[in-house]
């Protein structure tokens, strides 16, 4: 059976989401990062056909795949289907309605797109680049709540040097996961970071201070010595996930 043509609206909305796709593409180039259709299908986990047909308007687009083009791109859905964005708002209103029938369940944080578990070593890898490339496969993928760039990648916590004192909410524990977005490599003074020593491969994970014209990294934990020697910001912590 041939499939059903697309109406007026689907045509301009695969027009629309085509024409932001490709000065995502432009802009990706002009920044040194991977913009071709290949990589951008790994990241959305489409294969090649499906991307295409979505661009070209062979197949209507949906609200998880309009989702995973615009986490992509880093623009609203509303930008190239405001419909799919309607839609999408009526099923959230839906899904709410019913979570409010039972008292015991609040409803759980809006999720903002996949972002890769690396390692430190790759972590470390990046401490002499320009530009952070994201992995292209990774050990696992976390679903992020927040606003991040397409760039983020996850880190597991190591030791206890961002375990705070009893009492404290803002702690890091050893295991749990921190975001952290490279895009963001001008922090202000008390934000969490991730940064290089300069010098070396070695990656920490930090609260950055900047007080009277001085900056270093603290630890939470007050058994470790602050960091005072040069260091490089690799990228921002945006939030941490622990397992339960």
């Amino acid at each position: 059976m041939p499939a059903k043509p697309l109406t007026d609206q689907q045509l301009t909305e695969a027009a629309a989401l085509k024409t932001l796709f490709k000065a995502w593409q432009q802009r990706r180039k002009g920044e040194g990062l991977p913009f071709s259709q290949d990589w951008a299908s790994e990241q959305m986990r489409f294969g090649q056909s499906a991307m295409n047909q979505y661009l070209n308007g062979k197949i209507p687009l949906n609200p998880e795949a309009a989702s995973k083009f615009a986490v992509l791109m880093g623009v609203n859905i509303e930008s190239f289907s405001p419909a799919i964005s309607d839609e999408i708002v009526v099923l959230a209103e839906g899904v709410d309605a019913i979570g409010r029938l039972d008292s015991n369940v609040s409803p759980g944080p809006e999720i903002r797109g996949r972002v890769p578990l690396v390692s430190w070593v790759q972590a470390g890898a990046w401490c002499k680049a320009e530009d952070l490339l994201p992995p292209g496969e990774a050990e696992r993928w976390f679903d992020c709540p927040v606003n991040h760039s397409s760039s983020t990648f996850t880190l597991r916590v190591r030791g206890d040097s961002m375990t705070a004192p009893h009492g404290n909410t803002r702690t890091y524990p050893e295991g749990c996961f921190i975001f952290v977005d490279p895009e963001k490599r001008m922090p202000d003074n008390g934000d969490r970071v991730v940064a290089c020593l300069e010098g070396s491969d070695e990656v920490t994970f930090k609260v950055y201070k900047n007080e009277d014209g001085r900056q270093w990294l603290q630890p939470l934990n007050p058994t470790h010595e602050p960091i005072r020697e040069k260091f490089k910001v690799l990228g921002t912590v945006l939030g941490k996930w622990e397992d339960g």
